[in-house]
C-alpha cells in the first residue's frame, strides 16, 4: 500500500517513482535559487525547511515530525515519544570537524524526523554543514550506493565505515551541480519502513 499522498497514487511503485521525479525537480530549485545560503547549517529547522520544500507537492507531512513509530529491518528509530528531545541534542552537537559533523549525521538518521523522504533531505542537509564548516561537500559518484546502505546500517553500533567513505569522497567542487544532484539520487536510500506501532504526537 502506497503512503496517503497529495497525487491520489495508490500504487506503492507507482507513487516511488513520481515521488522521485518531484523531489528532484524540487532539489533543482532549492540548488539554483540559493535557498541553501540562507539556511542555518545543522539546526533542524533547516532539515524541515529542506523537507517540506522537497515533499511538500506530495505529501501533508512535509516538513512535520512524523506521528508513528516506525522501524526498517531489525532497526527502530527513535520512538516518538522521546523525538522531540532527542532533536534538540542533535542540535547542540558540535559541528567544527569532520567526525562531529558525521556524528551529527549519523544521529539525525537515527532520529528519521519524518514518515518518509530522510534520506534524500539529511544529505542536502549534511552537505550544507560541510559546505559552511569545511568548505567541502560530498562527491555521491564516489559513493558505491551498497557500500553506504551497509555503512549506514552499522553506524548506529559503529561509525568508522560511514566516516572513511565519505571522508574519501569528500570534493572542494561546493557549488558543482551535478555533485549535489547525485546526493539526491533515490538509489541511495531505500525504502521499506514498518510501523509498529501508531502514537499520535
Amino acid at each position: 500500500m502506497a503512503l496517503e499522498n497529495k497525487l491520489g497514487i495508490e500504487n506503492s511503485a507507482e507513487l516511488a517513482r513520481e515521488e522521485e521525479r518531484i523531489s528532484k525537480k524540487k532539489a533543482a530549485l532549492l540548488f539554483e535559487g540559493n535557498m541553501l545560503n540562507s539556511m542555518e547549517a545543522g539546526s533542524f529547522n533547516s532539515l524541515k525547511e529542506i523537507h517540506r520544500f522537497l515533499f511538500e507537492d506530495i505529501y501533508d507531512f512535509a516538513g512535520e515530525l512524523r506521528t508513528v513509530n516506525i522501524a526498517k529491518s531489525n532497526f527502530r528509530f527513535a520512538p516518538v515519544m522521546y523525538l522531540e528531545e532527542a532533536i534538540k541534542s542533535i542540535e547542540k552537537m558540535p559541528q567544527n570537524t569532520f567526525d562531529e559533523i558525521i556524528e551529527k549525521y549519523v544521529e539525525i538518521n537515527i532520529a528519521h524526523p519524518f514518515r518518509e523522504g530522510n534520506g534524500r533531505a539529511s544529505r542536502i542537509w549534511l552537505d550544507l554543514i560541510l559546505k559552511t564548516e569545511l568548505g567541502k561537500v560530498v562527491d555521491w559518484s564516489m559513493v558505491d550506493k551498497d557500500d553506504y546502505l551497509l555503512a549506514m546500517e552499522r553506524s548506529p553500533i559503529k561509525d568508522v565505515e560511514i566516516k572513511a567513505l565519505l571522508k574519501n569522497a569528500l570534493t572542494d567542487k561546493i557549488n558543482d551541480r551535478e555533485l549535489y544532484m547525485k546526493g539526491i539520487d533515490h538509489s541511495y536510500y531505500y525504502e521499506g519502513y514498518n510501523i509498529f506501532k501508531t502514537e499520535e504526537v
